[in-house]
C-alpha cells in the first residue's frame, strides 16, 4: 500500500470510553441531518469490546449524577440516543419514572452505553491501540494536513496504518496508587477491583483494607463488609473520616456548561477559586447515604460488641512488601503520624488517578504543541490544543484540559455539550477546507 492508499479519515478518536461514544454519535447525528456533507470517523479502541469501569459495577452502587446528563441530551434533547430513549427501547420506561429517582443504578448506566455504542459500531475498531501519531514521511508541519497513526493489536503487533486530517485523543485517567506501592494478585486498584475480587477465594480474605476518601473507597468498604462477613475491613482515610459531596443547587451549577466559559475566559484568580470552594463537588468526596450506611454499620458492631469495620483516620500507606501470604502494610497512623505495620489479606487502593498525559503518544508532534509558562498544553476553547501556526491538522483533547476548562474537563456531567463543541469544531474545520480549492 502506497502512502496515498493509506485509509484517511476526516476524524479519528483514540479511545472509546463514553466521551468519544458521544463524540460519535453527535457525528451521526450531523450525517442524518445533513448528508452531503458527511464527516469521515473512525474510532480505535485498545479494548477488545466497550466498557466502562466495569470493575466498578458493584451491586446497588448508583450514578452521581442525573440521567439526564447522558450522552446527548444537554447537546440535543429530541435525540434518539438519550437515556430516556434507551429505556423507551428496553420496555422499562414506565417502571424506572415510578422509581421516583434521578440516579439509575450503575449497571443500568452502563447498559445504556452499551446500547448506544452498538448503535455507532460501524465507526468502532476494537482490540485497536494507537502506538503512534506522526506526520506521514516526506511532510512536515507546514505542508501536511494529515496526521499518521500506526495501531496495534493485543499481540502489539502493528496490523494497520491511518491517517487523519483531526484526531480527538480520550485515553482516560492512569490508576495511581500510593508511592512505592506496586499492584499484585494481593494488592489491587479500584479499578480493578471485581476482576481480582471475583478471582480470589473469599474464605482466603479475613483481613482486608480499602485506602482512600473518595466514593469509590466508601463503595468498595461498605461491598467487603457486606459480602465477607467473616471478615474484617480496615478503612485507611488519608482526613479525618469521610466527607461528604456538595450535590446541592447552587454548588452543582460548577457542572453547568455555561461554568466552562467563566473558568476558561476568567483570571488566574477565578480560576484559583474554583477549585478551592468547589472540590467538594467531586473529589476526595463522597455520597451521604453511603456514609450514612457505613457509620450504621460501625455503629451496629459496637452494639453487637463485634470488632469488623474498623477506621484508621489521618493515616497513609508509607510501604507494602509481602510476608508469606499475607501484605504487610506500613503506616502513619492518627494526629501524631503513629507508626504501625498491619498484616491483611488484601489490600485495595482507591487512591484515584492521574489526569490523561497525551505527551508520550505525540512523539515528536509535540514539539509543535504550544505550552504554557506552567508547561502545560494551551488549548483552546474548543479542546483544540494550540499548535504552531503553520500546522493544519487539528489535535482534541477529551481529558486533561482541567487547567483551562475546570473541573468538567474530563466528567459525564458536560459531556453531551462538551462532545458537540467539538463536533462542531472539527465540521466547521472540514467545510472550511472543503471550499479551499473553490477560492483559488
Amino acid at each position: 500500500m502506497s502512502d496515498r492508499e493509506h485509509e484517511t479519515y476526516d476524524v479519528v478518536g483514540i479511545g472509546f470510553g463514553p466521551s468519544n461514544l458521544s463524540l460519535a454519535i453527535a457525528l451521526e447525528e450531523f450525517r442524518a441531518k445533513d448528508p452531503q456533507n458527511e464527516i469521515n470517523a473512525l474510532f480505535l479502541e485498545r479494548q477488545l469490546s466497550f466498557g466502562w469501569h466495569r470493575n466498578m459495577l458493584l451491586p446497588s452502587a448508583t450514578m452521581q449524577i442525573s440521567f439526564l446528563k447522558d450522552l446527548v441530551t444537554f447537546r440535543n434533547p429530541t435525540s434518539s440516543f438519550s437515556f430516556i430513549a434507551y429505556l423507551h427501547e428496553s420496555g422499562r420506561l414506565p417502571q424506572f419514572v415510578n422509581n421516583q429517582d434521578f440516579f439509575p443504578t450503575r449497571q443500568e448506566f452502563h447498559q445504556y452505553l452499551e446500547w448506544a455504542q452498538a448503535r455507532v459500531a460501524d465507526r468502532i475498531a476494537y482490540d485497536s491501540k494507537v502506538t503512534s501519531i506522526r506526520l506521514p514521511p516526506g511532510a512536515d508541519a507546514e505542508r501536511a494536513d494529515r496526521l499518521r497513526l500506526e495501531v496495534a493489536d493485543a499481540t502489539g503487533r502493528t496490523g494497520r496504518v491511518v491517517e487523519a486530517r483531526n484526531v480527538v485523543i480520550s485515553t482516560g485517567l492512569v490508576p495511581s496508587m500510593p508511592e512505592g506501592t506496586e499492584r499484585d494478585e494481593r494488592v489491587w486498584h479500584s479499578s480493578e477491583f471485581l476482576e481480582k475480587y471475583h478471582r480470589a477465594d473469599p474464605g482466603e480474605l479475613r483481613r482486608v483494607a480499602v485506602v482512600g476518601a473518595g466514593q469509590s473507597a466508601a463503595e468498595i468498604t461498605r461491598f467487603l463488609y457486606d459480602e465477607l462477613p467473616h471478615a474484617e475491613v480496615w478503612a485507611v482515610i488519608p482526613s479525618y473520616g469521610y466527607s461528604v459531596a456538595d450535590d446541592t443547587p447552587f454548588a452543582n451549577q460548577i457542572f453547568d456548561p455555561g461554568a466552562v466559559d467563566d473558568y476558561y475566559y476568567g483570571t488566574d484568580q477565578t480560576r484559583e477559586a474554583f477549585w478551592r470552594y468547589h472540590r467538594n463537588t467531586n473529589y476526595s468526596v463522597v455520597d451521604d447515604e453511603v456514609i450514612r450506611a457505613l457509620y450504621r454499620r460501625s455503629y451496629d458492631d459496637e452494639v453487637r460488641n463485634v470488632e469488623r469495620l474498623h477506621f484508621l483516620n489521618l493515616s497513609r500507606v508509607t510501604g507494602v512488601k509481602r510476608v508469606g501470604a499475607e501484605t504487610r502494610v506500613s503506616l502513619q497512623v492518627g494526629p501524631d503520624a503513629e507508626v504501625r505495620e498491619l498484616d491483611f489479606d488484601a489490600l485495595i487502593c482507591a487512591t484515584g488517578y492521574q489526569t490523561m498525559e497525551p505527551t508520550g503518544l505525540l512523539g515528536e508532534l509535540d514539539r509543535h504543541c504550544l505550552r504554557d509558562e506552567a508547561g502545560r498544553y494551551r488549548v483552546e476553547r474548543d479542546y483544540r490544543i494550540v499548535t504552531d501556526p503553520e500546522m493544519r491538522c487539528g489535535i482534541y483533547l477529551q481529558g486533561g484540559t482541567e487547567h483551562t476548562h475546570g473541573l468538567t474537563s474530563s466528567l459525564l456531567s458536560n459531556i453531551a455539550v462538551r462532545s458537540g463543541e467539538i463536533a462542531d469544531s472539527i465540521i466547521s474545520r472540514c467545510v472550511e477546507r472543503a471550499a479551499e480549492p473553490a477560492l483559488r
